[in-house]
């Protein structure tokens, strides 16, 4: 049987940049293990399953699979899904601006989608639960032999490393700059030993900006617990950072903005924004924001 199949290149305006997804629509009889069979065979971060909603508020039903595992949430696919569906007319509405749900295992996801005079789409969506701190994870001095670098080169002043999840949890630690984040490596055998059965396995490296660029975030993902290697741009991972951001600076109430880039050695430079909405020192809504381009357009055939 055929399935409609697109490709994009989500967090990037550009061509072979951003981290790839692959949506399969009208995917209504394919059963769970087949969808994780085809994430498999097409080897991306993730690959969306477009669903009729089972939530008569939503616009679609997304299932979210890696080439390892199923997924509740993740960013980067409801952003490229939200905008393919934009750009094939299956929104419903007129004008620039299209917002609706879409309904996913962490529940209903709001977006609104967004076209420029150029004709680029952006999408930006809402959580559907606030980023919270989970366990506390292994010290400075087990992850950074797991990462190839010295202890003194992880920050473990203020929060240090700290686990969070906004619908998928992740595991950020902090590193003193970009030489480290540029040279770190993941050590599999040492991270199945210390971290493959921790709460949050997937790790999360940042490294925050200074002064005039304190807004301004480089990042890297590595998921083996998720068969991702690396990955090129972490949505859900952006929106637990917002969690972490606001714990340990404590701004004020109101809205406030981080841009993050991510890709960067991977050659598929990507570029997240993420807002967080603050009111009595706390996380109250969680935003993340990026653009997409439609690279393929097929049909995935199925006996």
């Amino acid at each position: 049987m055929p399935y409609p199949i697109h490709t994009l290149d989500v967090f990037t305006t550009e061509p072979l940049g951003g981290n790839p997804l692959a949506v399969v629509l009208d995917a209504h009889d394919l059963d769970a293990p087949t969808m994780q069979r085809i994430a498999g065979e097409l080897g991306l971060s993730e690959t969306v399953f477009v669903l009729s909603p089972s939530d008569t508020g939503a616009l679609r039903r997304l299932r979210i699979f890696t080439p390892a595992v199923e997924l509740p949430f993740a960013g980067h696919p409801t952003i490229g899904t939200a905008v393919l569906l934009a750009e094939l007319g299956l929104v419903p509405g007129e004008g620039r601006t299209l917002s609706f749900v879409l309904e996913e295992q962490v529940g209903r996801v709001p977006l609104t989608v967004r076209r420029t005079p150029d004709g680029t789409l952006s999408a930006m969506l809402t959580a559907a639960k606030a980023p919270e701190a989970g366990a506390a994870p292994p010290g400075a001095e087990l992850l950074a032999p797991i990462l190839g670098l010295s202890r003194e080169e992880i920050v473990t002043t203020g929060l240090g490393p700290r686990a969070y999840s906004a619908g998928w949890p992740y595991l950020i630690v902090p590193l003193r700059d970009e030489a480290a984040r540029a040279r770190a490596s993941l050590d599999l055998g040492r991270w199945q030993e210390q971290l493959a059965n921790f709460w949050a396995p997937s790790l999360y490296l940042v490294v925050r900006g200074t002064g005039s660029e304190s807004a301004r975030i480089r990042a890297r993902m590595f998921g083996p617990a998720l068969g991702i290697p690396e990955d090129p741009a972490t949505g859900a991972a952006a929106l637990d950072l917002i969690g972490y951001l606001v714990d340990e600076d404590r701004p004020g109430d109101g809205t406030h903005r981080w841009v993050v880039e991510q890709g960067v050695e991977m050659g598929r430079p990507s570029r997240l924004v993420i807002e967080g909405e603050v009111a009595e020192g706390r996380v109250r809504a969680a935003r993340l924001a990026g653009s997409a381009r439609r690279m393929i357009d097929g049909t995935l055939r199925l006996p």
